[in-house]
C-alpha cells in the first residue's frame, strides 16, 4: 500500500474510475498489448485484482468517497490508503491518511486541495437531485453530453477538459482531480466496427480507446508535477454469464475489478 499519509499535502491527487471495467477484460487487454499507456504506469506492469465496494456506480462511489476503495481479492484485513475518522475502524494503518470529515473530497478540501470532478455516467450529470449528489461534493464539477456515455469521443473530451481546468489552477495549489470515465459503460458497441449490440469484445474495444485518450492526460500531469494516482473500476458488468446481464447484481464479473495505485513523478523529476 502507498504511504498516503506521507504523500498527501505534498502531491496532487488523481482518482480515475474506469466505470464498469471488468478485471478479466482489463487483464487480458493488457496482456494482448491493447492498453500500452496504462501498461507503462501500472506497478509491476499489471492490474491488481480487487473486489468492488458496490455493484453499481452510485453505491460504489459513495463507498469510495467514504474511503472504501476496492478491496484486495484475498482473505485478510486490508489497510486502506484513505479513511475517514470513526471509532472502531480495523483497516487504518500508519500509512493511512485519516481525514476528519464526512467524505474524502471534503477532507482533502480541508487540507487546502482544490477539488475537481469531471463527470461521466448519469450519476454525475447534475440534471436531477440524484445526479447532483456526487458532483456536489466538489468545489468545481463539470458534465455535459460530450462527456457522457452517448458520445463516442467522451474520453477525449474529458481529458481535454481536465487539462484545460488544470491549466487554470496555480502550480502551488494542491489539486484533487476526479475523473469518471464513461466510455466503457454501455452502450459501448460503437467502439467495435460492425457490432450490433454490446458484448465483452466491444467492452474491450472501448477500453483500448480509453487507453489512447488517457495517455494524453498523463503527459499533461507530468508537466504539472508529482501526483498520487489511483486507477480503478467501480464495478464490472455481465454479458450473459450464468444468464446475467448488466450490473447491480451479485456475480463475480461484477464484483471483481482492476485496481492500481502509484506515484507519478513530474517531468523534471
Amino acid at each position: 500500500m502507498i504511504d498516503a499519509r506521507a504523500l498527501v499535502g505534498s502531491r496532487d491527487i488523481l482518482l480515475v474510475t474506469l466505470d464498469t471495467l471488468r478485471y478479466d477484460v482489463a487483464r487480458d487487454a493488457l496482456a494482448a498489448g491493447r492498453t500500452p499507456n496504462l501498461g507503462r504506469l501500472l506497478p509491476g506492469g499489471r492490474w491488481e485484482e480487487r473486489h468492488a465496494p458496490g455493484s453499481f456506480t452510485y453505491s460504489s462511489h459513495q463507498a469510495i468517497f467514504a474511503g472504501f476503495l476496492p478491496t484486495p481479492a484475498r482473505p485478510g484485513k486490508h489497510a486502506r490508503p484513505f479513511a475517514l475518522a470513526f471509532p472502531g475502524s480495523e483497516t487504518i494503518a500508519p500509512a493511512t491518511c485519516v481525514l476528519d470529515a464526512s467524505d474524502l473530497v471534503t477532507g482533502l478540501a480541508g487540507l487546502g486541495y482544490h477539488t475537481i470532478c469531471i463527470g461521466g455516467v448519469g450519476f454525475f450529470n447534475k440534471l436531477s437531485p440524484l445526479g447532483r449528489v456526487l458532483p456536489g461534493l466538489f468545489a468545481e464539477s463539470h458534465w455535459s453530453p460530450a462527456l457522457g456515455v452517448t458520445d463516442p469521443r467522451s474520453t477525449d473530451n474529458q481529458v481535454a477538459l481536465a487539462i484545460e481546468v488544470l491549466s487554470r489552477v496555480p502550480g502551488d495549489r494542491r489539486v484533487f482531480l476526479f475523473l469518471n470515465v464513461s466510455a466503457i459503460h454501455q452502450p459501448n458497441r460503437v467502439y467495435l466496427p460492425g457490432a450490433a449490440e454490446d458484448t465483452i469484445e466491444s467492452h474491450a474495444a472501448a477500453l483500448a480507446y480509453v487507453d489512447g485518450a488517457l495517455g494524453r492526460l498523463f503527459e499533461a500531469l507530468r508537466r504539472r508535477g508529482p501526483w498520487l494516482v489511483i486507477l480503478c473500476s467501480d464495478h464490472g458488468t455481465a454479458y450473459g454469464e450464468d444468464g446475467f446481464e448488466g450490473h447491480r447484481l451479485a456475480h463475480p464479473v461484477v464484483w471483481t475489478v482492476p485496481y492500481a495505485e502509484f506515484v507519478l513523478e513530474g517531468a523534471a523529476s
